[in-house]
């Protein structure tokens, strides 16, 4: 079954090893293949834009599921992995799910997982941020 894809103006998407650019109107793709890689701009992480623990996780899970050898990128993947665990051990129930999809062979799976990861990563980040400013607001009311 072809998976069908639109396009806005000027969006890319990767299929396979290639970079697609469409033009400045939108277009429908049907795309047939088996276990071709594809992944939406939208979806796309860069080395500049990982810039959380998560996204980093995300990014080399990405490389695993772009690449035609998966494998060269578990050494950067488990490592990353090690520190997320330590920095952050509510991130394991993600973690877990990823790992279960890698070892089974569904990049595409573990990389949706990754961006539960990434929201999680998020939630935390927010709670952060709203306990230091509340801090900060009882440290300007009790001077």
């Amino acid at each position: 079954m072809a998976l069908k894809v639109e396009l806005k103006p000027n969006e890319r998407i990767i299929v396979g090893s290639c970079v697609i650019t469409n033009t400045d109107q939108r277009a429908r793709l049907l795309i047939d293949g088996d276990r071709i890689p594809i992944l939406r701009e939208k979806d796309i992480l860069t080395p500049e834009t990982a810039d959380t623990p998560a996204k980093l996780i995300y990014l080399a899970v990405q490389l695993m599921y772009l690449s035609p050898d998966p494998m060269a990128h578990h050494p950067t993947y488990f490592s990353l992995v090690r520190d997320i665990i330590t920095a952050m051990p509510s991130s394991w129930p993600f973690i877990e799910s990823i790992n279960n999809f890698i070892l089974n062979g569904d990049l595409y799976h573990a990389l949706k997982e990754s961006k539960k990861l990434i929201a999680h990563e998020d939630q935390l980040l927010e709670r952060a941020r709203n306990q230091k400013a509340a801090d900060q607001d009882d440290t300007r009311k009790s001077a």
